[in-house]
């Protein structure tokens, strides 16, 4: 007799669930020196078992324009990388991981009949962090000059290349990853390094092309909340504080007044 007619038949196919049932919305906070702290959602599987979703979205990277994070168009070419550090409750914690320009911004530099001249440097912050920053800068003609092109000779690459660097180290080492993160996105680090540079050949169009965090140090949920409460400024009116009493010359206890 063939008894398993009755019942079920084993391996039968699922019934098709939609995935997006199992998943739900996280927000993402970006560092406080940012004027836009909410900059988007992110999507994951609700924990389940031994799969916990903040485990998961630890060490996810979004990429956000500049322009969308401080509210100015004129930077929409600065693409932000930033980590998710934490997650509490249902907000996820970003801390800065590196930057970026876009494509089309970088090919609209690129020209003929001149020199590009890039440097990169490896630079440790006080804070523990290693950052790689790259650096590009193209040559430009002299004033009233007649030549058509204007390429820099190798030793005059040379010596802007080296100049680029020492300028870059001194911006790394002097300070922690947040002031860094400042002074890249608001400070005019290109035009200071062009200055510089246009001694020994002029140079156009210098830009930190790229920042990238190699190293970090060992994760410290103290340190990120710096990173998020820094700038906040105080909530309502919080007055003025109160100067003490001046004492008046009283005599001791047992004296005449």
């Amino acid at each position: 007799k063939n008894k398993r007619l009755t019942k079920s038949k084993k391996g039968g196919r699922k019934k098709a669930t939609d995935p997006f049932l199992k998943k739900e919305w996280y927000k993402l906070i970006a560092p406080s020196m940012f004027a836009v702290k909410d900059c988007g959602k992110t999507l994951i599987t609700k924990t389940q078992g031994q799969k916990i979703a903040s485990d998961y979205l630890k060490g996810r990277v979004v990429e956000v324009s500049l322009a969308d994070l401080n509210r100015n168009e004129s930077v929409a070419w600065r693409k932000i990388k930033l980590c998710v550090e934490d997650v509490q409750g249902y907000n996820c914690l970003l801390n800065f991981h590196g930057m970026d320009m876009t494509r089309d911004k970088l090919c609209s530099l690129i020209r003929k009949k001149q020199s590009i001249i890039e440097g990169s440097v490896d630079c440790r912050t006080t804070d523990g962090y290693v950052v790689r920053m790259f650096c590009i800068a193209f040559t430009k003609p002299q004033e009233n000059q007649i030549k058509a092109t204007c390429y820099a000779k190798s030793a005059q690459s040379r010596a802007i290349r080296a100049k680029m660097t020492s300028h870059m180290t001194e911006l790394g080492t002097k300070g922690d990853l947040r002031s860094l993160v400042k002074e890249l996105i608001s400070a005019p680090i290109g035009e200071q390094i062009a200055r510089e540079a246009s001694a020994v050949f002029p140079v156009k169009d210098c830009f930190i092309r790229k920042v990238k965090v190699l190293k970090k140090p060992k994760f410290d949920v103290t340190e990120l909340m710096e990173w998020h409460n820094a700038d906040e400024a105080p909530v309502g009116d919080v007055g003025k504080p109160v100067e003490p009493p001046a004492e008046e010359n009283l005599a001791g206890s047992g004296g005449r007044l």
